[in-house]
């Protein structure tokens, strides 16, 4: 079956086997620890080794764009117990309601609970890289990984880039608006950013996921792929330790992704 890509920005494509967009994703959308002058109190230059997530902003669904499930996991941090006003109103996540939350190790096991046992398709995507970026930094610093990050992850943004042909704007809430879509919940709280992520999944070209798809071991930066295992074994269970391996020996990287520059830019943003 032949099916025509539409040019208007407002109406969804379908591109390939409609079987295929079936498939669950999860969407993750991170908030993290963060100050006014992007300085943590001790001095040092905020970035993904010392700032904690705070929120896993989660949503399953399918390539299609239907919502599932979600789900908000909020996270005490540890180093910097105490969030700066700054990052409240940013995330409107405020003092007294992560206080009580468990830790970060507490919350990869709720997490994985929740999530259950994925399919082998199964692929977690964020929008951009940073999200990937701090997961694995805080699962090096605790020895402890979300199951999820034993699996392909894909960038969304890439993608919507690379169908629509938009180059700058390219923010979440930029996105949507390009599809006539207003932004639904509160802008930088991780489960609202989530779901509003998977309301532009119909407009994917998802016959470019292969392409883009970055598998765990392989890391897309400074212009070349190096073949690196990211992610500590130790910390995995034995279900999700065999797919790391197997995705590891299997996976093959496509063409090098130069993202160094647009990561700095996101981390500097958060």
């Amino acid at each position: 079956m032949v099916l025509f890509i539409l040019k208007s920005s407002s109406v969804p494509l379908v591109k390939g086997n409609l079987e295929v967009h079936d498939e669950t994703l999860l969407v993750v959308d991170l908030e993290a620890t963060c100050w006014k002058h992007r300085t943590t109190p001790d001095g040092e230059p905020q970035g993904v080794h010392n700032m904690e997530i705070i929120e896993f902003g989660c949503a399953l669904a399918t390539r299609a764009g239907k919502l599932l499930d979600s789900r908000s996991f909020l996270v005490r941090p540890t180093r910097f117990p105490e969030l700066s006003d700054f990052c409240t109103e940013l995330t409107s996540i405020s003092q007294s309601m992560v206080d009580d939350e468990p830790s970060y190790r507490e919350i990869i096991d709720a997490l994985d609970q929740w999530l259950g046992q994925p399919s082998e398709d199964f692929i977690w995507c964020s929008w951009g890289n940073y999200d990937r970026l701090h997961v694995l930094a805080e699962s090096q610093k605790h020895g402890h990984t979300p199951r999820f990050m034993a699996y392909p992850h894909l960038n969304l943004k890439r993608i919507w880039r690379r169908t629509t042909g938009q180059k700058k704007k390219n923010g979440l809430a930029h996105a949507l608006a390009f599809h006539n879509l207003d932004f639904e919940g509160r802008h930088h709280r991780g489960v609202d950013d989530a779901r509003n992520i998977v309301r532009l999944l119909p407009f994917m070209d998802w016959s470019l996921e292969t392409e883009l798809v970055t598998h765990p071991g392989i890391k897309h930066l400074k212009g070349s792929v190096s073949s690196e295992r990211i992610i500590s074994l130790d910390a995995m269970d034995e279900a999700t330790r065999a797919k790391a391996r197997r995705l590891n020996m299997l996976g093959k990287p496509r063409r090098p992704n130069p993202e160094t520059a647009r990561v700095t830019r996101e981390l500097g943003e958060r």
